[in-house]
């Protein structure tokens, strides 16, 4: 997982902080020369670390931080706000046309994952604009490159113009662009040849394509996992081509994370997408707030939601809303959850988003293997119709029949169906608008930061949203 090792080291910097109703000029420093440690090791550029650190000391000094109430919490903020103005303090959309096509030219390293991304990209814009994206094959180099460009096309039905490699690839973009204006497709994304290290030809090649066709956006794709190296190929790309953005892929890899937080510091070129997975739907926007809050261990509640939001339709949404509400919610239910979770990834960075638990010591020592999704459903599928919807007459010879039938022992049958029963009275309570058992569990376990605060707010409003809907619906019937 991006950024652990940095969120660990950031977090041990600051617990001599914590509960501190003063913090010295010594305490100060010391938590100074700690985030320093941290965030060299974490392979952030050496300048950008010079300039973060001077920045937070010199806001953390002045006499309103050490003098006045919570003072750790203070300078917690001030880190929190500094590395999201490092990492360009709000998401940058991409450019767009002022009429069809919209030209996207993407560029990079050989195995920084361009190809991938470029039908990432493609996916993102038809299911979420719902548009019609044009792949352009334009590397004519790298043995079958081509062919996975159409495998990948066709992997998420997106056409992809092609010449073969025995045409130039300037007239290949060109003559792609045409079909683009021919066939009215909203936007082109061209994926470009790549070298294992910049070169004149390549940049020349570049610099041709680009004066061809003008594209609207010039993406560069970097491997997050080259750390320090990344930045000095932002800086090789964009002196040349003037990138417009830059896609950072393999976020989710063995990677120390510097990349993401220099990059925009040294080249001043904003992140628009970050890569963190395989599957063809992993390509994010990236939210600098979100990340800051991410590396901090505050958790990454709005894109939990959003994620949420994705693989539900308005319709399922809506159905759960009620059954929480009205407390009907049952372990039929709760098996559709599961395979929710499970098709929103690993369920050990979903817990991450979750504020407290990115660096919790109990959720880092556990074994968040999918198998145990598996455990509770077969628990579930043992129960008979009855058991499903109406788990109080789960009495003890029930439950040892449950356990025979699903091959696990009797505690972890016992251990599910009391945890199904508090996490259903919490839900419940949560939708009607009983926040205050929520924020206290929250608060206890230091989750209470801005992004959990912000979440919160976002939840109970949808549940009131969600309760005078029904509440229109009765009178409706009523009438």
């Amino acid at each position: 997982m991006a950024f652990e090792g940095l969120t660990e080291r950031l977090q041990n910097a600051m617990k001599t902080l914590r509960g501190k109703g003063k913090v010295s000029q010594s305490d100060l420093r010391a938590t100074m020369r700690e985030i320093r440690l941290a965030l060299l090791e974490a392979d952030v550029n050496f300048q950008v670390v010079r300039d973060f650190v001077k920045t937070v000391e010199e806001r953390a000094n002045g006499a309103k931080v050490l003098e006045g109430l919570n003072p750790s919490q203070q300078i917690v903020k001030i880190v929190d706000e500094e590395l999201t103005k490092t990492m360009g303090e709000e998401a940058v959309p991409l450019n767009k046309a002022e009429k069809i096509p919209t030209i996207i030219m993407m560029s990079g390293l050989q195995g920084a994952g361009k190809t991938t991304t470029a039908g990432k990209l493609a996916l993102k814009l038809k299911n979420e604009q719902n548009a019609r994206p044009l792949l352009i094959a334009d590397d004519i180099y790298r043995p079958a490159a081509i062919d996975q460009l159409q495998t990948v096309g066709q992997q998420i039905d997106v056409p992809v113009f092609s010449l073969g490699t025995d045409v130039d690839p300037v007239e290949i973009a060109k003559r792609g662009v045409e079909q683009a204006k021919q066939d009215h497709n909203d936007y082109v994304i061209i994926d470009t040849a790549g070298r294992l290290q910049i070169d004149e030809k390549l940049m020349d090649e570049l610099s041709h394509i680009k004066d061809a066709v003008e594209p609207n956006e010039i993406l560069l794709v970097i491997d997050a996992m080259t750390g320090q190296n990344a930045v000095a190929t932002a800086e090789g790309f964009n002196k040349t081509l003037d990138v417009t953005g830059v896609v950072l892929t393999k976020l989710d890899g063995d990677t120390r994370g510097g990349a993401a937080l220099s990059i925009r510091a040294v080249t001043q070129k904003p992140i628009k997408f970050v890569g963190q997975g395989e599957k063809m739907s992993d390509l994010d926007v990236f939210y600098p707030d979100r990340m800051a809050s991410r590396i901090l261990g505050m958790g990454d509640m709005l894109s939990l939601i959003e994620k949420t939001q994705k693989e539900y339709d308005e319709k399922q949404a809506q159905e759960l809303s009620e059954k929480i509400q009205e407390n009907t919610f049952d372990f039929n239910d709760f098996v559709d959850q599961l395979n929710q979770i499970q098709k929103m990834g690993p369920l050990d960075e979903i817990m991450k988003m979750i504020p407290g638990m990115a660096n919790n010591p109990q959720l880092k020592n556990a074994n968040m293997d999918p198998k145990d999704m598996d455990h509770l459903k077969a628990i579930v599928y043992s129960m008979t119709d009855q058991e499903r919807t109406d788990p109080d007459v789960l009495n003890p010879s029930r439950r040892r029949r449950i356990a025979r039938g699903s091959g696990r022992p009797i505690q972890e049958v016992n251990r599910m169906i009391k945890q199904f029963g508090q996490m259903k009275t919490m839900m419940n309570k949560v939708s009607k608008g009983n926040m205050s058992g929520m924020e206290n569990m929250m608060n206890s376990t230091g989750m209470g930061g801005k992004m959990s605060k912000l979440a919160m707010k976002q939840f109970s409003r949808k549940m009131k949203k969600n309760k005078k809907r029904r509440l229109k619906k009765k009178n409706k019937k009523r009438r």
